[in-house]
């Protein structure tokens, strides 16, 4: 009889600990409860998340995340992430969801979950129009910026030529303050944001060198959070069709988003 007591004890114990991570990982309801969303951005990556001079976020990453918090009906509250630490914060539970020009690679994909794509970036090297950079092989002998841990880190890490000097910095805005102020001769990041930097410094003459990669980018969500996954899918895609993000992403970028239809369910 003890014997079987302790069996029911122990299946027992089991189902309220099942239990409790089941709860526990239903973030969706706890956000439609406590009514905010907490969402990890990167103010610091133009145009996807900015802040202007009163130190208000904006950026087509802003503009989604807070059609996102409208339509599930919740207040919104920003958390200011730079690249390294997306995951971290989203694993650690200080973010619900990471809206962050988050590219999905397989390497993340391990750790966190990825929505459909709502947004894309082009990799490319941008430099001075008189730097002579036409290909890859033009890096050797150069310094070359790109953000830790970054996208363009983990592409041009194993691809640069022999002699070419990559430079980490924490963010894009240092990325590209260390291009301007000659601390390096080209940077890894998204042609978008080269497109900004140019804009904003048109005494510069900075451009687009050659492109690396096209990758979409996907919104972050703890593996265990599967139905607030789903719940972000079905208005990832509700909003790819009616052509909110799109007309989001033009109105931050000043150019159209990436054919993403590829990536839609059918």
């Amino acid at each position: 009889m003890k014997l079987v007591n302790i069996k029911y004890l122990a299946a027992a114990f089991l189902g309220l600990v099942c239990l409790a991570q089941s709860v526990s990982a239903d973030t969706l309801s706890d956000i439609r409860q406590r009514k905010k969303i907490v969402i990890a951005i990167d103010l610091g990556s133009p145009p996807f998340g900015m802040t202007d001079d009163k130190l208000q976020p904006y950026g087509s990453d802003v503009s989604a995340a807070k059609m996102l918090a409208k339509d599930l009906g919740v207040e919104m509250e920003i958390i200011q992430v730079t690249g390294p630490n997306r995951v971290p914060f989203l694993l650690t539970n200080k973010a619900d969801i990471v809206i962050a020009s988050f590219s999905i690679t397989p390497e993340r994909a391990k750790v966190i979950n990825f929505s459909v794509p709502y947004s894309a970036s082009e990799s490319v090297v941008g430099a001075e129009h008189s730097m002579q950079i036409k290909s890859l092989a033009d890096l050797a002998g150069k310094r070359v910026g790109v953000v830790r841990g970054n996208l363009q880190d983990t592409l041009l890490t194993p691809i640069v030529p022999k002699g070419t000097i990559l430079v980490r910095y924490d963010d894009d805005s240092t990325n590209a303050a260390a291009l301007l102020s000659g601390q390096v001769d080209a940077i890894g990041t998204a042609r978008e944001l080269v497109t900004t930097t140019a804009r904003k410094n048109p005494g510069r003459n900075i451009e687009t060198k050659f492109a690396v990669k096209v990758v979409p980018h996907g919104i972050g969500v703890r593996k265990e959070d599967t139905a607030l996954l789903a719940w972000i899918n079905n208005w990832v895609v509700t909003n790819m069709k009616n052509g909110n993000l799109a007309k989001s992403y033009e109105a931050a970028a000043g150019a159209p988003l990436a054919d993403l239809s590829q990536y839609m369910p059918k």
